[in-house]
Parts: structure tokens; sequence; C-alpha cells
């Protein structure tokens, strides 16, 4: 009976040992039980031996070769985390600036999201909705401008992919059958824009019911005017205003494009994201268009066929102005950041990474015409090559106001600008009211 006893016993402190594992004292603070919680935590991010299924959300506006390089990083991402999805929402440029200053302001953005930096992203870091990504990338890796662009206070929120640069795009067939060339002087082109108009071709097509497009315009006018320190000075308030006199001038010059027939009629009520300028310059209807070097995607997925007719020059200098020819209109687009409200902001983080990889941005580059805001990438497309001398020749770049701006002030900005190629404002009525907006936020 006592030894039946004692084999209960034994037994029964063999099963209560065998059931407790080792090396699980919560409160010792030792080594294996840090181990053991960085293994757990590793394990429901990154899809370890029984991974948490993890949705991310992706919001982007990249169409054509530059949606599917985004896709393609998003694919590498996916195969590289087991257990983790991505929902890749595809939105159009101006409905996805409401839509995401709506979700930002409900709490619940996606966890990645496409912007420009600039004033447009600050705008969200300002609010602390967007994560500081400062220590988790590698910022040698990124071109020093692209990467300011994201950059406030000396700590990054976004990661670059390309830059752009805006030049007039033409139809060389209409440029030869007319004996015209690349004008050298402001003079040249408006002798071009007559010559055109006179045929019956539209000079510049143009869609501005986005009003960004026709923003172009004013940049490039007044900066030939005023040079590459006048928006820096009005921005900053150091110096000239945006009502100076180099403005006007340029609202002006603005004003007698529209009374050229320079541009298509109701070119207030075209929009760009369907395509209305790129079809009449694709019929043959219009001969040039103002466009970021994304022009080139369009025809691409568009109308393949039309690229051996493509031809572009920049914005020539203007006689007695301060700017230079080779200063140009550009920007950084797509930045990737992280959501702060995101519920996996290291995984948000390292899609961000993937989104804005050397991979990522050799894709755009030789597929969607790109020029990388990435060190190392190797161009093949001839025009990308073209347009990145141009960037490295280039000796000033203006950042586009509608994304450098707060938004409220570029808002103005916008609308003053569209009233001017309605002719509904005088360049004098638009720029004072810039300028007392300009006062009433930034001085």
């Amino acid at each position: 009976m006592k030894f039946k006893f004692l084999l209960l016993l034994l037994l029964s402190l063999f099963v209560i040992v065998g059931c407790n594992p080792t090396n699980t004292d919560v409160s010792s603070g030792g080594e294996d039980d840090t181990e053991t919680e960085t293994e757990t935590e590793t394990e429901t991010e990154t899809g370890g031996d029984d991974p948490e299924e993890v949705n991310l959300q992706l919001w982007h506006i990249e169409d054509g070769p530059s949606g599917e390089a985004v896709q393609a990083a998003v694919d590498r991402f996916e195969e590289a985390n087991p257990g983790v999805s991505v929902e890749v929402s595809k939105q159009e440029n101006d409905p996805y600036k409401s839509k995401l200053v709506v979700a930002m302001g409900g709490g619940n953005p996606p966890d990645v999201f496409h912007s420009w930096g600039g004033g447009w992203l600050e705008q969200f870091v300002q609010a602390g909705q967007v994560k500081e990504i400062t220590n988790d990338i590698d910022q040698d890796i990124y071109v020093e401008a692209a990467l300011s662009a994201s950059t406030y206070d000396g700590k990054v929120y976004g990661a670059p992919v390309s830059m752009a640069v805006v030049p007039v795009f033409y139809n060389k067939e209409i440029f030869e059958e007319y004996n015209l060339e690349e004008p050298e002087t402001y003079e040249d082109l408006l002798a071009i824009v007559e010559t055109l108009d006179s045929n019956g071709i539209i000079p510049f097509s143009l869609a501005n019911q986005s009003k960004w497009t026709g923003s172009f315009y004013l940049m490039y006018l007044a900066e030939r005017i005023g040079g590459p320190d006048l928006f820096s000075e009005a921005f900053n308030r150091t110096g000239r205003g945006f009502d100076d006199e180099a403005y006007i001038e340029a609202g002006h010059k603005l004003q007698e494009l529209v009374k050229m027939n320079a541009f298509p009629e109701g070119v207030n009520g075209m929009n760009y994201d369907t395509g209305q300028s790129r079809q009449l310059v694709y019929s043959g209807k219009a001969a040039m268009e103002l466009m970021g070097n994304w022009y080139v995607n369009n025809v691409r997925e568009e109308m393949p066929d039309f690229e051996e007719k493509l031809g572009f020059f920049l914005m020539p200098a203007i006689e007695g102005g301060q700017g230079e020819k080779n200063h140009v209109v550009g920007g950084v687009a797509p930045v990737f950041s992280v959501a702060e409200t995101s519920d996996h902001k290291d995984l948000a983080t390292e899609l961000v990474k993937e989104l804005a990889s050397v991979a990522t941005a050799t894709d755009m580059a030789n597929n969607a015409g790109d020029v990388s805001a990435l060190i190392g990438v190797e161009y093949k497309d001839p025009y990308v090559q073209e347009i990145a001398a141009v960037l490295e020749n280039s000796e000033f770049m203006q950042t586009y106001y509608d994304q450098t701006l707060p938004p409220e002030l570029a808002t103005v900005h916008l609308d003053t600008t569209q009233a001017l190629f309605g002719l509904s404002m005088t360049p004098e009525e638009a720029m004072a009211e810039v300028e007392a907006k300009a006062k009433e936020l930034l001085d």
C-alpha cells in the first residue's frame, strides 16, 4: 500500500514538472525572458512559425508602368513577409488629396500613403499623424535634394522614389510641317504660338480644371522674370512678396497667352486625369503641352505609337528677366510615408523601404520615364537619360507651389491662377489676394 502511494506521488510530480516550462520566471527580467518576448513580437509582425494574418493598406496615385512598379514592390514585400498582405488602392490625383485629408482627420488613414513631401505632407506631420522614420531608413541611398522634401526640423517622415522636371513636350511632326524650331528665347516661343494659331492648331494643350496644371505656367513665368529667389523671398517673408511686380508681370504674360488663343476653349473645365488635354495632342489638334516628365508614362500607356513624335524643350528665358533657361520647375514624387495610427507601424515601415528601394526606382526609371530619387540607378530609357541630364545641368529647381505652400495658401494660389486663365481677375487683384493670405498665415 505504501509502495503504491509513493508511486502515485512520483507520477504526480512528474506530470507537474513536465507541464511547467523552464525559464519562465517573468519577474526575473533575465536574458531568456527578453528573447522569448522579442521572438513572440517578431512572429506576430513578420510571420514566424505561427504568424498572425496581417493586412496593410496602401494608397497611391501611380498608374501605367509606375503603378506596375508599385505593385511589383508590394509583391516582393509580401513574398518576404509570409502571412502579411497589402491591400492596394490606386486613386486619381485630385480626389485622392481630399480623401486622404478626410481619412487623416477621421483617424482611419491607410497604413502607408503617397505624397509629394513639401507643405502638403508637413500639414500631417505637424498634426502628429505621420511616423518619423529618420532612423529606420538608410538616408545615404537617397539623393539629398529629394530626401529634403520630406525632412522637417532634421527629421525624416517619408521616403522618396522619383524626381520630376516640367518641360514643354511637343509634336515633332507639327514643328517640322511648319518649319518650327525649339525656341531659344521667349519671343521665339510667342512666334511659334502665332504660327500655330494662324494655321488652326492649338499651341498649348491644357486641362486646367485641376488648377495645378495651369500653375506650371505662372511658376515658370514668375521665375523667368523675378529670378530663382523670388518665391523663396515671398514664402519665407525675407524680401519680395507674392504681390511683387515680377508676379504681376507674370500674370500679364499669362493672360497675353490666353488672348493669343494659346490654349483650348473651355480650358478651365477640362480634366487632365481623364486625358482630355493629351487627346488633343495625340490627334494633332494641339502641338505642345507643359507637363511633368510623367507625361512620357501617359503616352506609353495611352498612345505608344505617338512616342516617336514626342520631343521636349525647357521654357526659354525672358529678355530682361533674372531667370535662366536651365532653371526648372520640378518636384519629388512619389514619397511614401507611414501613418502614426497604423496598428503595424514596423511592418508598414518595411513596406515603405521596399516601395522606396533601388529596385522600385529602377523599374520606374526604365519603364515609366521617372528620374530616380535614389543613388545607383542605371538608366536604360533614352527619355529618362535626357531628362536626368536636364536635372544634372540645372542650376536651380523651383518646387511646385501647391506642394510647398501651406495647403490654405496653396488653394488661394491655385484659385487665383485659374481665374487668370479665365480672365475673371486682373493680375494685380490675384497677386494681392495671394499676398494677403500669405501675411495671414506666414507673417
